[in-house]
């Protein structure tokens, strides 16, 4: 587990940045947007998250057609599914403390906004946006490849299954029937929507919820949750 490093009002984010990602920013204003919610006010990361978004599942794209050359269409999709959810980019967020580094509104900060999964993969996803702007695609690959580098050389078979195949598989071998998913909740800007979406198993008494950028990704995080308290129950 990282060592807690506390960062004070009058530190450096981008020499932060620059150790932790092994990146310095040409232009540390890109960076010090990359870093702003959108409750401190209307110069917030949110295009940068918009760009990011769009560059990290090129990007991951790329990584993985490079070092998987024997993976079909289908494996590829998948492992790049996988890589880029709302959980995985929130865990590697995590580890590079950018939450530390979030300006936040007051109010936000009492909240504990910076502790929020969804925040968090947004803070990524604008960080990388921030890469691509100061340094370009090239730049912004070796960003990721660095950053989810284990996570690249670890994915395999047990990730070409996603959570609705897998939780659809646990259900048949166990004579039930298939999941309801419902969309119970649709929020945030039109450029970047969240789902929300229920995952009923009635004959388990089982309701989840997961949330994504697209219907898909938020019926996949509550198969995978409902997955997990099978499994555990």
């Amino acid at each position: 587990m990282a060592t807690p490093l506390t960062i004070s009002a009058d530190s450096d984010p981008a020499s932060e940045i620059a150790r932790r990602l092994g990146y310095a920013f040409q232009d540390p204003a890109l960076l010090r947007t990359a870093l702003t919610h959108k409750s401190v006010g209307t110069d917030n990361y949110e295009r940068l998250e918009f760009l990011g978004d769009a560059a990290l599942g090129f990007l991951i794209a790329q990584l993985l057609f490079e070092a998987k050359p024997d993976a079909t269409e289908q494996q590829l999709t998948l492992m790049r599914a996988k890589l880029v959810n709302a959980a995985t980019l929130a865990a590697v967020a995590k580890e590079l403390r950018l939450g530390e580094l979030l300006r936040l509104g007051l109010g936000a900060r009492r909240s504990g906004v910076a502790e929020s999964a969804s925040i968090l993969a947004d803070t990524l996803e604008a960080v990388l946006g921030a890469v691509v702007c100061d340094g370009g695609l090239a730049a912004a690959k070796s960003v990721v490849r660095k950053a989810f580098e284990s996570r690249l050389q670890s994915i395999g078979d047990a990730d070409l299954k996603d959570a609705k195949t897998r939780l659809q598989e646990y259900l048949q071998g166990q004579g039930a029937a298939l999941p309801v998913y419902t969309v119970t909740d649709t929020s945030g800007e039109d450029h970047a929507p969240v789902f929300a979406v229920d995952c009923v198993i009635a004959e388990f008494d089982v309701r989840t919820q997961g949330r994504g950028k697209s219907r898909r990704s938020a019926e996949t995080n509550a198969a995978a949750a409902a997955l997990r308290h099978l499994q555990t129950s």
